[in-house]
């Protein structure tokens, strides 16, 4: 029995992702539903070789669906997903709303798949943020190995990160800069146009941004709570995909030729490290891909069981819409829907 699948956001960058993963992964769905605002109605989306309408959230009628996958921003999740939930449907929500309850599981499938167990209290399970989710992946066979003590990590994130205008943003400011026109400044706080920008969400009291204290929190929850873990979280101009530069202390021994070999073989990975020219992955080797890709593995001679990596996933795809499918995909193989259960 196949289920009825709702996207929520489904104009957005990573709503339409959703709907193409949907398509590719054979997601086993008798109807799926585009929502968006109302502003969006009657607009299209495409879904495999279908071209479905899309329909206002506020007048529809969730009950019967099965699954709403969540990506309208923060905003409309709180007040939109428990709703959703009291109807039977489970939500996955890809915005930070919902990230940090304590009655909603936070979940990677390659890194905690047993706690989506928890998702019944509210019937809504959250997704990570983009730059968690692709160093968990990385860290989880790490961990498992030499137990992960401290990591510092850098973060090279694209403007797809911050959507649809931030894109157009990179692309006129670039045509702009080549012809000499003034440089307009709306979705960053400084030209992002062949630049880098230490900044991403709103700086908290200590002198971090939130970007960065969503790192080191979710990872404690996804991961282990006792991993010290402290990042730098920069905008830098590529369209797609989210680079992160990773230093790993460990609690016990492990050499960069183990790393390697425990990375090649875990789920949701792709080791491309080959110590010569264009021997790692980029952004651009990333885009439209599953997998988390690791480069540059090798020790650090400056701590005691110390790993250097190089980090690498389409934003767009684990760090969101991906990463949301899979955990349908995980509740659908433990039989948790509540009408293909009954069935």
């Amino acid at each position: 029995m196949g289920l009825r699948v709702a996207v929520v956001g489904a104009t957005g960058n990573v709503g339409r992702e959703m709907l193409e993963i949907l398509s590719e992964r054979l997601f086993p769905a008798d109807e799926v539903i585009a929502l968006a605002s109302r502003r969006s109605m009657g607009s299209e989306v495409s879904f495999g070789d279908k071209t479905l309408k899309v329909k206002d959230l506020e007048q529809f009628d969730f009950s019967g669906v099965d699954l709403v996958l969540m990506s309208a921003g923060g905003d409309v999740s709180r007040e939109w997903s428990p709703k959703i939930g009291a109807t039977g449907a489970v939500v996955i929500d890809n915005s930070s709303a919902w990230r940090m309850d304590p009655r909603v599981p936070l979940v990677v499938p390659e890194v905690n798949p047993e706690a989506v167990h928890g998702y019944e209290k509210l019937n809504i399970i959250a997704n990570p943020n983009c730059s968690t989710a692709q160093l968990v992946v990385a860290l989880k066979p790490l961990h498992d190995r030499a137990k992960v003590k401290r990591v510092v990590v850098a973060t090279y994130q694209s403007v797809s990160g911050a959507g649809r205008d931030a894109m157009d943003e990179l692309w006129n400011q670039t045509k702009k800069l080549y012809v000499g026109d003034e440089i307009v400044k709306e979705q960053f706080t400084k030209q992002i146009a062949f630049n880098v920008i230490p900044h991403i969400d709103v700086f908290m009291e200590d002198g971090y941004t939130k970007e960065e204290w969503k790192m080191m929190a979710e990872t404690k929850k996804i991961l282990d709570p006792s991993i010290k873990l402290t990042a730098t979280c920069v905008r830098v101009p590529v369209f797609v995909g989210h680079s992160e530069a990773v230093n790993i202390e460990f609690e016990q021994p492990i050499t960069a030729e183990e790393a390697q070999e425990i990375l090649r073989e875990a789920p949701g990975v792709m080791l491309v490290d080959r110590r010569e020219d264009e021997g790692y992955t980029t952004p651009i080797e990333c885009v439209g891909e599953f997998a988390t890709f690791v480069s540059r593995v090798r020790e650090d001679a400056t701590v005691e069981n110390g790993i250097s990596l190089w980090c690498v996933s389409d934003n767009l795809r684990k760090g969101a819409a991906l990463n949301a499918v899979q955990i349908a995909e995980l509740m659908l193989n433990k039989g948790l829907f509540k009408r293909v259960r009954a069935a």
